[in-house]
């Protein structure tokens, strides 16, 4: 089987946008076939990563629409749904369309419109992933981070800070993302003195509601030479599914889903987690990052405070984390998240990241879908 590439990517910007979904896609769709300098009529596949167009628009038959916009008829076209981790999911739809040899070209689109919802209609449609035994008696996403959080921070000893230092840490490098939605700094107290949302979390220890788009180029790595020297090899994917019911995991602070697919994406590309170069993980709430960084092997359980506290996570840090901001602050439009996670290590381990640019050569990426429902990881290395 030959190695799968990546050539091309192309993203949005983030925030409160005016554009549909159409709109959005069609700009990360035509901005990365530009950045692959691919014609459209090269693209054999097309995917597009998407949880909720219908529920948030009204609007079905996205693919069909942007392979029309994009001019890549006769391309086969499928939207990937997974909840919030549906970007990993194209991610890894895309690889298997390449590594199968069903295509020699493969676009990826992953977006969402979110922000013409009120902030409760938004909610809704997101907590209906939640298991419907677990949301008629009020549980959401954030409870359960809240509970987790709570759960973490008094079992393990850790500090209140801590969290609200990882908030602090992705806010400082969005600043330097021009996509991100929060292009400025917090600082502690800021964080800290928030309001409550679900205890111990605060306003600023959650993602906000995000509109944008963002895309990746597919292609063999036979193919990525004939059209730069400069691409990303696919090492490792896999994905993996938890519980439904949350409350039926042994341990709370154990995120299966991220462990399973993190083995298999080490095994796949045959690095460890001593490998890893740069990271982005799904910070939807703070202490998502902790639960992913002991799930992937990056800090022993119930130690991942320590790294943050020791500024290991930080840009600088030996295991730079979220160098794009995170989901915190570069925002989190569902479909996107994950491909856009995607577009950050491409542009690491290429060297085109430009001010956020960080020493990477092996570069991982952790979408999650719900509270760890399903997970995707990808890993990256720099072709040769």
């Amino acid at each position: 089987m030959e190695r799968v590439a990546i050539i091309g990517a192309s993203m949005t910007q983030f925030g409160q946008r005016e554009a549909w979904i159409r709109d959005l896609i069609a700009q990360a769709g035509k901005g990365c076939l530009e950045d692959a300098g691919v014609d459209s009529s090269a693209v054999e596949h097309l995917y597009v990563s998407n949880m909720s167009s219908g529920e948030f628009e009204g609007q079905g038959g996205i693919m069909n629409m942007l392979a029309h916009d994009l001019g890549v008829l006769p391309a086969y076209s499928q939207r990937v749904d997974q909840t919030s981790s549906s970007g990993g999911a194209g991610i890894y739809a895309a690889w298997q369309s390449i590594a199968s040899g069903a295509s020699e070209m493969t676009l990826l689109v992953g977006g969402e419109k979110m922000t013409h919802k009120t902030t409760g209609e938004a909610t809704d449609i997101i907590a209906s992933i939640t298991h419907p035994d677990e949301y008629k008696h009020g549980v959401t996403l954030p409870s359960f981070a809240g509970m987790t959080a709570r759960h973490y921070l008094e079992r393990f000893d850790a500090p209140r800070e801590s969290l609200g230092k990882v908030a602090v840490k992705n806010h400082k490098n969005g600043v330097d993302n021009p996509h991100a939605q929060f292009q400025k700094e917090v600082d502690l107290e800021t964080v800290l003195e928030s309001p409550i949302v679900a205890d111990p979390l605060r306003l600023y220890d959650f993602c906000p509601i995000t509109d944008g788009s963002a895309a990746l180029m597919f292609c063999p790595e036979s193919v990525a030479r004939e059209y730069t020297d400069d691409y990303a090899v696919v090492s490792g994917v896999s994905g993996a599914t938890d519980t439904h019911v949350v409350h039926e995991r042994p341990d709370p602070t154990v995120m299966n889903g991220v462990v399973e697919s993190g083995k298999g994406a080490y095994e796949m590309s045959g690095y460890g987690p001593e490998d890893v170069d740069v990271a982005e993980l799904h910070d939807m709430f703070t202490i998502l990052e902790f639960l992913q960084m002991e799930g992937l092997g990056f800090a022993s359980h119930g130690e991942a405070w320590k790294r943050v506290e020791a500024g290991d996570t930080e840009r600088s840090g030996s295991l730079p984390i979220n160098t794009s901001g995170g989901l915190k602050s570069k925002g989190h439009p569902l479909g996107a998240s994950g491909v856009a996670q995607g577009v950050e290590i491409y542009e690491q381990v290429v060297g085109e990241a430009g001010p956020r640019q960080v020493d990477a050569d092996v570069g991982l990426c952790c979408n999650v879908g719900g509270f760890g429902n399903c997970v995707i990881t990808t890993i990256m290395e720099a072709g040769q």
